[in-house]
């Protein structure tokens, strides 16, 4: 069988202007990045056409160490419409550096369903990565700076908010301390380090609706907070002109293709376990604008990516889905059935029947949002007819849901026919009703996060560190209690108990502390122990990663 590299590499990828000419963008309207990649400009967004496209969210059960393969689906899915002859365009989240040399290796799909080129996707790709770290800490280092020249006019904050960002996994960022040596190496400081996909201008980025309101939310971060309690804001450092100049290229969505040289946007790349979870809502609308059918992805389970999706990117932006795929594996159902994880890929007929308890939380949840939901398996050689039957005699009999086999990672868009027809046939026959939100805006901050954690994880209670409780009274005294709530949590359990698989109920669900994320307009509530800075593994994949004889090897 051949690698996704090898894939990859005899894949004979069309000139972008040609991909871009095939969903009717001209070669002129487009800043070409090499060959095979390009800028796509904000203008080329039309509200009108978007009105008639269909758009469809893909997300999946709770997420395992072993993956589920939303990715694979999602291009798979537009390959597969694109197949049956539909104009399909899908839209991704750019992979981190962290998870790629980390834990996880390349992010750009698998086997025949694939974004390409995928080494540049997976590596510095345009830029926008970059930019974002690098705008994120320039702020930093401004902020600082005016610290330390206005320090002698009695100038100080009570508190700074604003850490540093990089797109490494790093433990030993997490906590730092700046400033040391003489004093004109700046104010001693106790600091830190999160991954970019956790900076609130990635946040910002992604749900911006234009280049003006991209520089409204950067004047609104809050840096810190003065000694009388007011919030020192970028408006008051005066620095919003330098942030979007250093964001001007990263507005634009980025245009790529698939195996199959269909069209691709890729843009943006928050984490759903500790941000919201979703690509730009520039790129959502532009394949809106140029497709037939727009497929979009949220990360994590849909307790984490597809109810930030909702709650948050649809809520502020107005988009609705006309349906939602949710993505399943049998090893992952057993692995929630509580087979252990070293033997998920032996038959299980009964550890697999008591993991679907995990599939039907998630598909309860999805239908509360108003969602009509098909659920998809990523069949793997390991898996049996027999558990493929059990599964599909559950959906169907039980759920009352479509059920579908995917063969895109191995036959591409001819695997993924009989799935992107089901999905044509579900949103002409019975599409989503109007959505449904989990909270109102004018709930209190609390409430919000305690009917996300009752309604959609199962929590019994809610608790609220002390924390927790200053930061959602500095929010409520600012004006900020109509802004919808991101929750960050494992993304291995309804739960905050990374260990609690399966549909996790009853539980206490404790929120440590609260991050106030003023310019991306939302607040994000810290669950138990997951943390914005991720640590390698004992054998990270930067350690198969090579370059050899002018290829990279181990990027998949």
């Amino acid at each position: 069988m051949m690698t996704d590299l090898e894939i990859a590499h005899a894949t004979e990828l069309q000139p972008i202007a040609q991909v871009a000419e095939s969903i009717g963008i001209a070669a002129d309207d487009i800043e070409n990045y090499g060959r095979h990649i390009a800028k796509v400009p904000l203008r080329l967004i039309s509200e009108e056409k978007m009105k008639r496209s269909h758009l469809i969210l893909v997300t999946s059960i709770t997420a395992t160490r072993a993956g589920i393969g939303k990715t694979t689906v999602s291009i798979g899915l537009a390959l597969g419409l694109n197949h049956i002859g539909k104009k399909a365009v899908v839209a991704l989240r750019e992979p981190s550096l962290g998870p790629c040399f980390g834990m996880k290796g390349g992010a750009a799909g698998g086997g025949h369903a694939q974004v390409l080129p995928m080494e540049k996707i997976n590596l510095h790709f345009t830029g926008d990565f970059h930019a974002i770290t690098s705008a994120h800490n320039m702020i930093a280092a401004l902020l600082d700076n005016y610290l330390y020249q206005h320090r002698a006019e009695g100038f100080g904050l009570k508190e700074i908010l604003w850490r540093r960002v990089l797109d490494v996994n790093d433990r030993s960022l997490r906590s730092i301390v700046t400033g040391l040596g003489p004093s004109t190496n700046g104010i001693e400081t106790q600091a830190g380090f999160d991954i970019t996909p956790a900076s609130e201008l990635m946040a910002i980025l992604c749900l911006a609706t234009d280049e003006n309101d991209l520089r409204r939310r950067v004047e609104q971060i809050v840096l810190g907070y003065r000694y009388d309690g007011t919030p020192f804001t970028v408006r008051d450092l005066g620095v919003a002109g330098s942030v979007m100049v250093l964001l001007k290229d990263a507005l634009q969505p980025n245009l790529v293709q698939t195996t199959e040289n269909t069209a691709a946007f890729v843009h943006g790349g928050p984490f759903a376990n500790i941000a919201h979870g979703c690509n730009t809502l520039f790129a959502t609308k532009m394949a809106l604008s140029h497709s037939e059918y727009t497929i979009t992805e949220a990360g994590f389970g849909a307790d984490l990516g597809a109810e930030k999706f909702f709650d948050i990117k649809c809520r502020k932006s107005g988009l609705q889905p006309d349906l939602t795929v949710l993505v399943a594996t049998a090893q992952g159902l057993k692995m929630h059935g509580g087979v252990p994880l070293d033997q998920i890929k032996a038959p299980n007929l009964n550890g697999l029947r008591d993991g679907l308890a995990n599939l039907d939380k998630h598909v309860r949840n999805l239908r509360s949002f108003g969602q009509t939901v098909v659920v998809v398996f990523n069949r793997f050689a390991e898996d049996t007819d027999e558990e493929m039957t059990l599964l599909r005699t559950h959906c169907e009999n039980v759920l009352k849901a479509p059920f579908v086999i995917n063969n895109a990672y191995a036959e591409g868009g001819a695997g993924a026919a009989e799935l992107a027809q089901v999905v044509v046939d579900t949103i002409a026959k019975n599409p989503s009703q109007p959505l449904q939100f989990q909270y109102a805006d004018d709930d209190p901050i609390r409430t919000k996060i305690e009917k996300v954690a009752k309604q959609i994880y199962g929590a019994a209670t809610v608790s609220f560190a002390a924390p927790a409780l200053r930061r959602i009274k500095t929010a409520e005294e600012n004006g900020m209690s109509h802004f919808p709530v991101c929750i960050a949590k494992t993304q291995f359990s309804f739960s905050a108990d990374a260990k609690r698989y399966g549909a996790a109920e009853g539980f206490d669900f404790e929120i440590r502390d609260i991050v106030i994320n003023a310019g991306a307009e939302m607040i994000v509530a810290i669950a138990g122990d997951i943390l914005r800075m991720p640590g390698l593994p004992k054998q990270p994949q930067a350690l198969h990663i090579d370059y050899v004889d002018g290829e990279i090897t181990g990027l998949s």
